[in-house]
């Protein structure tokens, strides 16, 4: 190819007896007068496009396909050594031939060879947008002197020196099966790439038809985020050879993550894979500087990182704050160090505002088990938050104060884990453990471990309906176990009938006991009802009375994609949420469809996520633009301002 483009260069310099002269120069072979005619048949066809000399502009295009042709038809029988020498020595004399492009070709072999001087140095120049020198080889360096070529960064090849020429607007390129030089590519726009919309809901009615904007609301914002703990990286450094090592240094990473707290100003920020000497030392300094207040939780044993939920003291007052920890010494389903972290906060409403009253808010924040063949320690961990969460937001009149519950569940969406939070109930008796977070399938598998019942222990103190155990009395209500009491159990009906197997033994067990005159039959119990759980226990069946639904759809219907929060290995998919209270109704269609129909929390926005192929064209997660694996979230509540 190389001497193909310089015999092209040559045949531009010539004219047409020249093209003839050099084409007799060509190494005679056994086909010789069959190149010969194709040379006449070229020369009657392309009279009236006779190359041009120097001066005349670059070569047509047609003279330079079909001397290609010609050249490479000069000699297609020999292959031996001999045949090679001569070639090498056309090349060679071509070399030469191109050091004084003003002389003539000489026209027959008989004339006197070009007498040999020192050739110049050879350089790379930049190839001009026009695609007709994309095939041409090389320049002398004394050609440079002459004339300055403007630079093109966006193309750089071997190429001769053509006349200056106006640039065509749409440039066609001639060559059939012969590929364009393409310019090299740019640096990937992140910012462009990974831009998410803000979709707002403020104007959009709710299930009744109402407006979320009618009467005065207090308005916050919340972002749930897993910012990916140093350690845990470094732990798993095989999901991050896509990296850039120095984007994943945490010195950058920690600058990226403080720039995106300011950019979106939440006014609670719930934080997953916080690790705790990150968090003393630099990110809760950083935040309260920005005007939070933190509360942190470190997973327990020997972790290093745990989850932080960190709210602003001018719009919120803390009530109550409780850590919540998974592990339970001697429980096998529950050996794991995962934790919870769940906060009641009473917004502050603004005094302009006058006498108004705004129901508490309860935060809570997880991350839960990754494993994803251990449903059965999920679905145990979840039981804990939520029976937590329904202790902290129980109001006086036995109802639930408003709850948003989020974090990294280790969950797909419409799992079974997924589908119990939302729905409130789930039946879990006989079910393959691996089934409950969707995260993998293992249905391959012979051994599957499968769901016991009961799925936890009554010694946890936590019934079915996700609630700690209430069979504890106020001290006035306490039995008062006097002589008194006691003495009734003498003569009750239980203490008269003869036990099975008793062995008979005269005057001891022979005889039955009289009840005396004013003794009852039998012993009146006293009223347990308001001891026992407020929702009936039902074999292989978790409930919950949260009525909690999600932020998020987890589908994009612009894109025809599914929502993606992270990508491990590549491959996207969904683990974190943001779950609120919402009234639920049924749909009156046949579908029988669940609406949800907001109470006092209302969702007014909330910030997009993005698909699949999205990441994969900024180079998944993390990248220089987000220095996490995951995407955070980001929405907007309001809540109902009430007179007092």
């Amino acid at each position: 190819a190389f001497f193909t483009c310089r015999k092209n260069a040559l045949l531009e310099k010539s004219s047409s007896p020249q093209v003839e002269g050099d084409f007799a120069m060509a190494p005679r072979g056994p086909d010789q007068e069959e190149c010969e005619g194709l040379l006449q048949q070229w020369r009657e066809e392309g009279s009236s496009q006779v190359l041009s000399t120097s001066s005349e502009g670059p070569l047509a295009d047609k003279g330079l396909a079909q001397s290609s042709l010609a050249l490479l038809m000069d000699n297609p029988g020999e292959q031996d050594a001999a045949s090679e020498d001569k070639w090498s020595s056309r090349q060679l004399s071509d070399l030469r031939a191109a050091e004084n492009l003003d002389e003539p070709f000489p026209e027959v072999l008989g004339e006197e060879p070009l007498p040999e001087v020192q050739g110049p140095l050879w350089a790379a120049v930049t190839v001009q947008t026009g695609p007709q020198y994309a095939d041409c080889a090389v320049l002398p360096m004394g050609a440079l002197a002459a004339e300055q070529w403007e630079e093109d960064p966006a193309m750089v090849a071997w190429s001769i020196a053509p006349e200056p020429m106006p640039q065509e607007e749409n440039p066609i390129w001639p060559f059939e099966g012969l590929g364009q030089l393409q310019p090299p590519p740019m640096e990937i726009p992140y910012h462009e790439i990974l831009w998410r919309e803000w979709e707002d809901f403020s104007t959009q009615p709710d299930a009744q038809g109402l407006e979320a904007g009618d009467g005065p609301q207090f308005q916050f914002t919340l972002m749930s985020y897993n910012i990916l703990a140093q350690d845990l990286m470094q732990q798993s450094s095989e999901l991050y050879l896509h990296c850039h090592p120095d984007i994943l240094n945490w010195n950058y990473r920690f600058a990226n993550l403080m720039q995106e707290f300011q950019h979106w100003d939440p006014d609670i920020l719930c934080l997953q894979e916080v690790q705790e000497d990150h968090y003393w030392e630099q990110l809760e300094p950083s935040l309260r500087m920005m005007g939070f207040t933190c509360f942190y939780k470190r997973r327990t044993g020997c972790k290093t990182d745990g989850c932080a939920v960190c709210y602003k003291p001018t719009r919120f007052r803390l009530l109550c704050a409780s850590p919540v920890e998974y592990f339970r010494p001697g429980l096998e389903l529950l050996n794991r160090d995962n934790v919870g972290l769940v906060l009641l906060l009473q917004p502050l409403v603004p005094e302009g505002l006058g006498q108004v009253s705004v129901a508490p808010l309860c935060v809570a924040n997880t991350h839960v088990l990754y494993n994803p063949r251990r449903g059965d320690v999920k679905l145990a961990q979840m039981a804990i938050l939520l029976a937590e969460v329904d202790k902290v937001a129980r109001l006086s009149d036995g109802s639930h104060c408003p709850i948003i519950l989020c974090g990294d569940l280790n969950s797909v969406p419409d799992s079974p884990l997924y589908n119990f939070i939302r729905d409130g109930e789930l039946q879990y008796s006989g079910m393959p453990a691996w089934k409950v977070s969707g995260q993998e399938d293992f249905s391959h598998q012979l051994y599957q471990r499968k769901l016991q019942v009961p799925l936890w222990p009554s010694s946890l103190g936590i019934t079915d309906c996700c609630q700690y155990v209430t069979c504890h009395p106020k001290r006035s209500e306490r039995r008062k176990y006097g002589r008194d009491f006691l003495l009734r159990f003498r003569f009750c009906n239980i203490a008269c009938q003869r036990p099975v197997g008793l062995v008979l033994m005269e005057g001891v067990t022979d005889t039955k006991p009289e009840r005396p005159a004013g003794w009852a039959e039998s012993v009146l119990e006293e009223d347990t009802s308001e001891l026992e759980p407020v929702f009936p226990r039902v074999v292989g069946t978790i409930q919950h009375c949260l009525h909690l639904t999600s932020v998020y759809t987890h589908f994009l219907p612009q894109h025809g994609r599914p929502e993606v929060t992270t990508m491990p290995l590549g491959l996207g998919t969904t683990v974190d949420y943001i779950f609120f209270s919402a009234e639920s109704c049924e749909n009156g269609n046949r579908t029988g469809d669940r609406l949800d129909r907001d109470g006092t929390l209302k969702l007014l926005g909330r910030l997009s996520l993005l698909s699949e192929e999205i990441l994969w064209a900024a180079n998944g997660l993390p990248n220089p633009f987000c220095s996490s694996d995951h995407l955070c979230l980001l929405a907007s509540f309001g809540m109902e301002v009430t007179a007092p």
